[in-house]
């Protein structure tokens, strides 16, 4: 028997959207859909990646000795927690919040074991509180801690996330020990300091068994998450063309790190929310995947929803129905075309902190049907053609990445909407 359709608990969810995805998964051009909806929904765009990339709590290397480029980021007091904090204040205008993100960007690179980012951990309360814990603010949580004395700090420590009280280990003005000490203590685990010898990665943290990310489920369950890929003979190397001249000059990014191709931090991630049941078990517009008794096992609260960028480059009006569906939006065909000079400025505004990466996503006018379908190459045939614009180094390393991601790929394709 097949699974009954999304009951109104699912399709009506005010919970904020957060679709995870991978880099050049044409996702900027799909977050531009709903940028039109700016009097109902609040877009926020890739926020996670100031805490990834630049912060005290960074996950990426790739910025890890340019602490210049990290300070003129802007984002490098940014933690996983400060952009809760600003999710939390964006959700507080009552506009639907729709966040699309490199889902990389909360597990550490390189298959390294997750632990809960420090500002995000669970802090014992003082003494006289029976043991009990509160979690680090979350979506909903407590905009700021309270500092207990005999040198614990809340989550909000004074002026920065974790700082000390009472003249604790961490300086008073950082966050991890930004400008205060190298190797320093939080509440009992050891951090480092952006300018020590270490880097503030591994966490002296605790782990959630299971969790992949370093973002605590009881925080990740606040989302409705959904899902955007993309075959890597497309996504890896429209990548590895931002990371090389010219465009170099305009990302920042000056070379590049296959770890940052997301495929296999996206489906691990994936299966963690299916496991932990924050996902599925049906799967939207797939009636063939919605059989047998696994519906039956749990309520779903939020469908599994896949979207193939090809797909909807195919096919964008049912395939952007189809979402809409599942996550509980109303669909418009209005919500296709935006090509005003409002919608022009805002997009320049939204996407200014990722130069180079979205230009095509910003010169755009609107989400139209491609008038040519994805073209069917041999290997060989993709081979020649990296050799040709990148040279054989580039093809080479292309060709590595896209093998090492296929699979990864091929899996959650399986769950892919149709239309």
């Amino acid at each position: 028997m097949a699974c009954k359709e999304p009951n109104s608990k699912s399709v009506m969810s005010n919970k904020p959207i957060f679709v995870a995805t991978h880099p050049r998964a044409c996702s900027t051009a799909f977050e531009r859909v709903f940028m039109t909806q700016r009097a109902t929904i609040q877009c926020i765009h890739e926020p996670f990646g100031d805490a990834f990339y630049y912060g005290p709590e960074r996950l990426s290397e790739r910025f890890e000795d340019d602490e210049q480029a990290r300070v003129e980021s802007g984002f490098s007091q940014s933690t996983y927690l400060t952009v809760l904090e600003r999710i939390q204040r964006e959700a507080s205008e009552g506009k639907r919040v729709f966040i699309k993100d490199i889902d990389h960007y909360l597990l550490p690179p390189n298959y390294k074991p997750a632990s809960v980012a420090p500002s995000l951990r669970r802090i014992k309360r003082g003494v006289g509180t029976n043991g009990d814990e509160h979690p680090a603010n979350g979506v909903n949580g407590a905009s700021n801690g309270t500092a207990h004395t005999n040198g614990h700090a809340a989550t909000n420590g004074v002026n920065g996330t974790n700082g000390a009280a009472n003249g604790s280990a961490n300086g008073v003005n950082g966050v991890n020990g930004v400008n205060g000490h190298t190797n320093g203590t939080a509440n009992g685990h050891a951090v480092n300091g952006t300018n020590g010898v270490h880097k503030p990665y591994p966490y002296n943290t605790p782990a959630e068994p299971g969790n992949p990310t370093v973002m605590p489920r009881e925080i990740q369950e606040q989302f409705h998450f959904a899902f955007l890929i993309r075959d890597p003979h497309f996504s890896v190397p429209s990548y590895y063309r931002c990371t090389i001249p010219p465009l170099d000059k305009v990302t920042g990014f000056y070379s590049y790190d296959p770890s940052e191709a997301g495929y296999d931090e996206l489906r691990r991630h994936f299966d963690y929310l299916r496991r932990e049941g924050l996902v599925g078990p049906r799967v939207a517009n797939r009636p063939d995947l919605n059989q047998g008794d696994e519906c039956k096992t749990k309520d779903t609260v939020h469908e599994i929803c896949v979207i193939d960028a090809d797909d909807m480059l195919d096919n964008p009006a049912p395939t952007i129905e189809a979402f809409c569906h599942s996550v509980g939006l109303p669909y418009s065909p209005d919500l296709l075309k935006w090509d005003t000079p409002e919608d022009y400025d805002f997009a320049c505004f939204c996407f200014e902190k990722w130069r180079g990466f979205h230009n095509d996503a910003i010169e755009s006018s609107g989400l139209v049907a491609r008038t040519h379908k994805k073209p069917v190459k041999t290997e060989e045939e993709y081979d020649a053609e990296w050799t040709k614009k990148y040279g054989p180094k580039g093809a080479a390393l292309i060709r590595q990445a896209v093998d090492a991601n296929m699979a990864d790929y091929l899996y959650l394709k399986q769950f892919a909407v149709k239309v």
